[in-house]
């Protein structure tokens, strides 16, 4: 059926309208469709990446089940290179730096804490990182290190054990006081849960007279 008037006035604005704006339309639809393959192409790759994280974690458990060092420091190493922003890669850390302290490598488990502390994947993994390096520092006697880090802003969660840890610092420099207040404190902020905390929070506040 041939076209009225109007239609064909409707037509020749339209073919006007799309010689103006046409690539611009075609552009943003070919934008929009890249973006869409490549955020589907970016979930996958993370998912790739999840995936071998958690397998060089789960190497990385087996040698510390086993007491291998080399395999150890292997696999915390191929985290920390590879698989930086992983939750596996801050828990990696954190792993080797206990086995190291236990085995009296201050200085290996404070580099491990460190790099979480500086390049953790969460608030909670960072915090729980700056408490372990500050024990370590406890352990070195570097009272005045391990309270600065300890008066650093943390999550919430955390607050009972950075009050004790407070207080075992002060404790191992005399300020009897106020670790009897830190460990006050850390009992108040445990609340009703954790006993085997409480417990061992509450005997270092009586072996200081309460």
């Amino acid at each position: 059926m041939p076209y009225d008037l109007e239609e064909q006035e409707q037509l020749a604005a339209l073919r006007a309208w799309w010689s103006d704006y046409g690539n611009y339309v075609l552009a943003a639809l070919v934008a929009a469709a890249l973006a869409g393959a490549g955020w589907v192409g970016w979930r996958t790759w993370n998912v790739q990446q999840v995936r071998a994280a958690g397998e060089r974690y789960e190497a990385l458990e087996r040698a510390a089940q086993a007491g291998d060092d080399k395999a150890l420091r292997e696999a915390a190493g191929a985290l920390a290179e590879g698989y930086p922003r992983t939750l596996y890669a801050s828990l990696g850390a954190l792993a080797v730096a206990k086995h190291l302290f236990e085995r009296g490598d201050l200085k290996g488990a404070k580099a491990q804490l460190q790099w979480v502390l500086e390049r953790g994947a969460t608030d909670e993994l960072r915090d729980l990182a700056r408490l372990r390096l500050a024990a370590v520092l406890l352990d070195e006697k570097a009272y005045d290190e391990a309270l600065k880090l300890l008066e650093a802003k943390h999550v919430p969660a955390l607050d009972a054990q950075y009050a004790a840890l407070r207080g075992d610092v002060l404790a191992a420099q005399n300020r009897t006081a106020e670790a009897r207040a830190a460990y006050r404190e850390a009992l108040q902020k445990a609340g009703a849960g954790g006993d085997a905390f409480r417990a061992s929070v509450q005997l270092r506040l009586d072996a200081l007279g309460g």
